[in-house]
């Protein structure tokens, strides 16, 4: 590619991983409020929340086909606006049912934006044979951050601030879409013939094990952050919604500095690293400490678990070239079943003994987590990506 146009892509897919999560970062700290509006106990909200990642499962898979018949520009395009006016659903729920569905909604739109944006970022990086697709999580969680941060902090009410992501999300998501280099896009071509389970590659299993505990983490940690600062705090108005801005910034930060550190770690010993920093945050979280230390124990799993989704894309792209969008759809549906088991998990258990020890029940997961990290390794990253078996098509 030339220098210009890869400048150009790796501006603008930065800018789709930024705008994508806005909307969802001012849904997550409204939470505290909807549930209040609603009158909805743990268990209640635990099972409105199910709605996105139910929506996600089944979605996702056809979310691969689609992407890679008709690109992911063109989804950019169909999808940005459907996903804001599912965002301001939630804002006219009237009761659990109907917050489920609204979720419901938010979710399918979220699962084709979610291949699509990973799918461009896994290209560009073979393409280009550069590493960035820590770099783009890192603006998908400052987009996070951004989104709590504006309903969190702005004077205008929370429905309004929403609303006014919502409408950035869209025009900027259109516009930029728009103006993005064609990576292979550029024609609508027929979708790869189905594989039998025989030739989907070995590691493919162990790397999205690995990312269903750490967005098992993650997801309950997003759903549940303001939640549980409310708590703590005693209070249930917007403000609560900071511990998803801390929790999403120092998910940012891990990102931004997640390339750096995988040129100079490699990416087990950054996996295993930043785990452990999850854990010790969980932890900081779940013993009987001072309030005080909640925030940083928000810091320290932002961080902890920022760099897994991105580590785990960038090893699964590099395992095939032409089934590369079902791969990632295949990896994102079982790590983003992390999501649909974490909310209800973490309200189920919350409701039978506290907030605290339900968070306590994702350590675990994470210290095997640590295990599973040794299969980020395997795989093939730009130019020196060897050609493994007889239909993979060079891109």
């Amino acid at each position: 590619m030339k220098e210009l146009s890869v400048m150009r892509a790796t501006f603008l897919i930065m800018a789709m991983f930024l705008l994508q999560p806005l909307v969802i970062g001012g849904w997550l700290a409204i939470i505290p409020l909807v549930q209040e509006d609603l009158g909805l106990s743990k268990a209640e909200l635990a099972l409105a929340l199910m709605g996105t990642p139910i929506a996600l499962i089944p979605c996702l898979q056809v979310a691969g086909r689609i992407v890679a018949r008709f690109g992911p520009r063109r989804i950019f395009i169909a999808v940005f606006p459907l996903q804001s006016v599912a965002g301001l659903l939630p804002l006219v729920a009237w009761s659990g049912p109907s917050l489920f569905v609204a979720l419901f909604l938010l979710g399918a739109a979220i699962a084709f934006l979610e291949v699509g944006i990973n799918v461009y970022a896994g290209r560009l990086e073979k393409r280009a044979d550069m590493a960035i697709m820590n770099r783009c999580h890192g603006f998908w969680a400052l987009g996070l951050a951004c989104g709590s941060a504006v309903v969190t902090f702005l004077v205008a009410s929370p429905w309004h601030a929403l609303a006014l992501l919502a409408l950035i999300s869209t025009l900027a998501g259109v516009s930029g879409a728009r103006a993005m280099p064609a990576l292979g896009d550029g024609d609508i071509v027929a979708s790869p013939p189905r594989r039998r389970m025989a030739d989907v590659p070995a590691a493919l299993a162990p790397v999205a094990a690995f990312m269903f505990f750490a967005t098992l983490a993650e997801g309950s940690l997003a759903d549940w952050a303001a939640v549980y600062f409310a708590e703590r705090t005693g209070s249930v108005e917007a403000r609560a919604g900071i511990a998803v801005t801390i929790f999403s910034a120092f998910m940012a930060g891990g990102r931004f500095a997640g390339d750096w550190l995988k040129l100079r770690l490699g990416a087990v010993r950054l996996a295993r690293l930043t785990t452990g920093s999850a854990i010790l945050g969980l932890l900081l979280l779940v013993l009987p400490l001072p309030l005080a230390l909640a925030l940083p124990g928000f810091a320290l799993a932002g961080f902890g678990i920022s760099t897994a989704y991105p580590l785990g894309v960038s090893a699964v792209a590099a395992l095939d070239d032409r089934y590369e969008a079902s791969n990632i759809a295949i990896m994102a549906t079982v790590a983003l079943g992390g999501f649909l088991v974490g909310p209800p998990l973490i309200g189920f258990l919350a409701e039978a003994l506290s907030l605290p020890v339900a968070l306590g029940a994702l350590v675990p997961g994470l210290v095997l987590g640590l295990f599973l990290t040794r299969w980020l390794g395997v795989g093939r990253t730009g130019n020196a990506a060897r050609k493994s078996g007889p239909g993979l098509a060079s891109r």
